[in-house]
């Protein structure tokens, strides 16, 4: 099963000891470029010194950016194998069932519920493709981690792929449902609390050498990790699994499930990389912008959910809703290791978890001639 605070708890990286070692042999094996009678023997030209993984850092770094190894960051590089582990398509999923179900079986309230969720998420995994891509990324010092990030980036493209591979084959208004963000006053305050949180990072001239800028660059993170995709994501498919419990698209559901086993692995992965970035630049998070931070984001899950599930729908219900979204705020926190901002919040969706251990061992279907393999060798644990 799923570590739901560390998703590679057992993975087995190089350990520091053999990247040591490495580091080791590569500068006692670097060959003398001029004879043992010149005074400079044996000593490389200036920007030619091997990298020394120890000088590597997550940002502000000096050390050269395309050389990926040694690694100061073996995690990193686990992230990255296990993230190409869950390698699939929208069109490795049959939604034929779910069009009879949307058009036949799905009452008005559950229509309600499945346009709003696809209506939210296609615009917000645009949010965070870009986020990582143009604000977090480049920023990155140490290799290891942008190669992650650049599968992160892609991942949110799939992602985004996957909510309109839904909407068209379903026969939804595609412009109708992709403006709803823009109409929807209780969609919007989500998108537009996300996009002040996330945008004064996406600055091309932003020095983050200015502690002040540092800081802002860390309470971003911390709130697209933790909470946009910790969260937000994370608590927004439960709605459309409540109707796969219930037999009910099926299709769309288990491409979601993939999905969020992406998003995991994204939350998990920037909470150790915010957590690295406060140990090495030695910053002190402010306690007051943090609960802020929760409290914004709680009073736009709880106008989402209001909105979304004005009518509940049999098995799940707003008041469920936020109480996952509680119970999952409290996880992220402790991960950061800061206060939870929800004590005493209780699991809700006992079966959210179970989601993310989707397992496939045969065929996607009878008309699929191989076996996926590639989910299904996930390594959780």
């Amino acid at each position: 099963m799923l570590n739901w605070d560390d998703p590679l708890a057992n993975a087995k990286p190089a350990s520091s000891t053999k990247t040591s070692a490495v580091a080791e042999t590569t500068e006692n094996s670097t060959p003398a470029i001029e004879s043992s009678s010149t005074p400079t023997a044996n000593k490389a030209p200036q920007g030619l010194q091997p990298v020394n993984p120890d000088d590597k850092r997550v940002i502000n770094g000096k050390t050269d950016i395309n050389q990926l190894a040694p690694f100061k960051y073996p995690w990193a590089w686990s992230y990255f194998l296990n993230a190409n582990k869950n390698h699939w398509t929208p069109l490795d999923v049959n939604m034929t069932q779910d069009i009879h179900d949307y058009h036949h079986k799905l009452t008005a309230e559950e229509r309600h519920v499945y346009e709003n969720v696809l209506s939210y998420l296609t615009t917000s995994d645009i949010m965070a493709m870009r986020n990582i891509g143009l604000a977090v990324m480049e920023k990155m010092t140490a290799p290891e981690l942008q190669i992650y990030q650049a599968r992160q980036v892609y991942e949110e493209a799939l992602h985004t792929w996957t909510y309109q591979h839904c909407i068209e084959t379903i026969g939804l208004d595609q412009s109708e449902i992709y403006n709803r963000y823009r109409v929807v006053p209780e969609i919007n305050a989500k998108i537009q609390l996300a996009d002040r949180r996330l945008s004064s990072i996406m600055r091309p001239d932003i020095d983050l050498t200015d502690r002040d800028e540092l800081q802002n660059f860390v309470m971003a993170y911390i709130f697209f990790a933790a909470i946009f995709e910790g969260c937000w994501f994370y608590n927004g498919f439960s709605p459309i699994f409540a109707l796969q419990r219930r037999g009910l698209m099926k299709g769309t559901a288990e491409q979601l499930q993939y999905i969020m086993r992406d998003e995991v692995m994204h939350c998990s992965f920037g909470i150790r990389v915010v957590k690295q970035i406060i140990q090495e630049e030695n910053i002190t998070l402010d306690p007051k912008a943090i609960r802020e931070m929760w409290d914004e984001a709680e009073a736009a899950e709880k106008g989402y959910a209001s909105y979304i599930l004005r009518n509940p729908i049999l098995g799940y219900s707003a008041e469920g809703h936020l109480g996952q979204f509680h119970f999952i705020a409290n996880r992220r926190a402790r991960s950061l290791g800061l206060e939870e901002p929800f004590p005493g919040a209780e699991n809700a969706l006992p079966w959210l978890d179970e989601q993310a251990n989707l397992r496939k061992e045969k065929n996607f279907f009878e008309t699929r001639v191989t076996e996926y393999q590639t989910g299904g060798a996930l390594n959780w644990d």
